[in-house]
């Protein structure tokens, strides 16, 4: 394993269009260093590890924030968190228009959590899909034992009938949760994720910024010990729920 101490923010911001005005478009940019600069070390896995975000509680002054740290191994895309992350503290309303305590519900379960918005036009749906397909790998008993949830980033648009419809097209039990924005927000910054309420453009169309990382949640203490960045593939996935089911990080 190779250390690095990283605080770079990563946003995916998606742009998508009127259906009869022009195409959806999707962008990532990186911003500065605003600490310590990671160590130089090998592998691509690593390399994933020093792009995304890992901010503490928002605020104008990015230097101020403690960094989170990290490791990464040239064999695997996961990236482990050498500071587990606690759930956020979040009820919201489920895709089933119930109250939904995340910490409350998802107990003692291996847990993907991920935020992003259904009119996403390509990580959200790719991301949701390729983790569907992995999730499918595992036996029964253990795909039983999985909740993935995705919580909007766009609650205004994303109600939790056009969520179930969403989710329910990859898989049916993937958890929606849909409410007010500033909570959303608030248990996004709490796990370093970037998330900037939509904008409406002039044409009609949404910006919509939001960090691109997954979540992964221990059913032995209910935390993240480590997480995937965009971009990583579907036996990705597959080998990290197969370490998660059992409470372990994928090597």
């Amino acid at each position: 394993m190779l250390s690095s101490s990283a605080s770079r923010r990563t946003r995916s911001a998606s742009r998508e269009a009127r259906s009869t005005a022009r195409g959806s478009r999707s962008t990532t940019r990186g911003s500065r260093s605003t600490a310590r600069a990671p160590r130089l070390v090998a592998g691509a896995a690593l390399v994933a590890a020093a792009a995304f975000t890992l901010t503490a509680c928002g605020g104008s002054n990015d230097a101020d924030q403690p960094v989170a740290q990290v490791s990464a191994s040239a064999t695997s895309a996961a990236v482990s968190l050498d500071q587990p992350f606690a759930k956020p503290n979040l009820t919201l309303t489920d895709s089933d228009g119930k109250p939904f305590d995340l910490a409350k519900e998802t107990a003692g379960k291996p847990t993907l959590l991920y935020f992003g918005y259904t009119h996403c036009p390509d990580v959200c749906p790719t991301t949701m899909s390729d983790i569907a397909e992995a999730k499918r790998s595992l036996p029964q008993a253990e795909q039983a034992e999985v909740r993935v949830v995705f919580v909007s980033t766009d609650p205004t648009r994303d109600t939790p009938q056009r969520l179930k419809a969403w989710l329910g097209a990859q898989d049916p039990s993937f958890i929606g949760l849909t409410g007010d924005f500033s909570t959303i927000q608030a248990a996004a910054r709490s796990l370093g994720v970037a998330v900037e309420k939509p904008v409406k453009q002039k044409d009609g169309s949404y910006a919509v910024t939001h960090g691109a990382e997954v979540f992964a949640f221990s059913p032995k203490d209910g935390k993240a010990h480590f997480l995937y960045t965009s971009g990583v593939s579907v036996s990705d996935y597959e080998q990290g729920l197969k370490a998660l089911v059992k409470g372990g990080v994928p090597s």
